[in-house]
């Protein structure tokens, strides 16, 4: 059975969820969530694409991706981006000292919205091309 409305359902909700976590000052959370709604963005496609894909890596998720339609440099840098963000966002050993919610900014957050609006943007525009 295909999900891809259901992926793209949930990552549709999570971008819902990061605009709460910004306005409500969550820097760390805000991008964090903004990494999941790329990934199951792009989870979305993959399974669009008959090609269902596990793991978190969005790099590696384009791949798929990118063997099927064109990938954009704002998209491929867009995940690049985000990636970054989904190990630091929640563990404090990722840092030498200090928790994450210390270690990230609402400028952070703001462009990791950015970042996820792109690949959210990206990924409908296939899945509702005809």
């Amino acid at each position: 059975m295909q999900r891809v409305r259901d992926w793209l359902r949930q990552a549709q909700a999570e971008w819902a969820a990061a605009q709460d976590l910004y306005r409500g000052g969550h820097w760390a959370w805000c991008c964090f969530t903004c990494h999941q709604v790329a990934e199951k963005a792009l989870k979305a496609l993959c399974e669009h694409f008959r090609q269902p894909r596990f793991g978190h890596n969005l790099n590696t998720l384009l791949l798929c991706v990118h063997e099927r339609v064109e990938v954009p440099e704002s998209v491929r840098k867009a995940c690049a981006r985000l990636n970054r963000f989904y190990i630091p966002t929640r563990y404090p050993n990722a840092f030498d000292q200090g928790a994450p919610a210390d270690q990230f900014f609402e400028e952070d957050a703001r462009e990791a919205l950015s970042f996820a609006r792109e690949v959210l943007d990206f990924v409908q525009g296939i899945l509702e091309t005809p």
